[in-house]
């Protein structure tokens, strides 16, 4: 028995959705290997059609999470957010607001912020990085929920420059 080059890509596609991080199969005339680079947790986490299902299920929490910190904000204030900046993320990974569970936020609406200012933390395979705004102006909105996935270019927070 021989493998043909369909068999081997069929083989493939199986081990790398199966989770497993590597398969052998030998018989007298062959020999094949196959090993996955990544361990099967991130695997799933950095797959681009999870992207598109977890958005959905995260937007409107966030938006119903911002709407009590928003509710002294007038009205039209909150539709006209052409004039605001938007903090994107600059990585996949999970949203923190605070350096650590009972800590202080980094940042509230309203506070004023300068270019050099820690904003957050994005958490990415066991990394902590501080994101630090490269804008001045005035927190309008924060967009994300602590402990939330965020997507890269994912929109985290609403600044006034003015």
């Amino acid at each position: 028995m021989s493998m043909d080059i369909k068999q081997v890509q069929d083989l493939i596609k199986f081990v790398s959705k199966s989770g497993v991080n590597e398969v052998s199969i030998e018989e007298k005339d062959f020999k094949i290997t196959i090993k996955t680079n990544q361990e099967p947790t991130y695997v799933t986490a950095t797959l681009p059609q999870v992207a598109p299902v977890a958005a959905p299920v995260a937007s409107p929490a966030a938006a119903e999470a911002a709407a009590p910190q928003t509710a002294a904000t007038p009205v039209a204030a909150a539709d006209d957010s052409s004039k605001y900046i938007t903090v994107k993320s600059p990585m996949i990974g999970t949203f923190y607001r605070s350096a650590g569970p009972g800590k202080p936020s980094f940042i509230n609406v309203g506070d004023e912020i300068a270019a050099g200012k820690v904003l957050c933390i994005v958490e990415a395979m066991k990394l902590f990085n501080e994101i630090e705004s490269e804008v001045s102006g005035k927190i309008v909105k924060i967009l994300v929920n602590d402990a939330q996935p965020v997507e890269y270019d994912q929109p985290l927070f609403l600044v006034d420059p003015a």
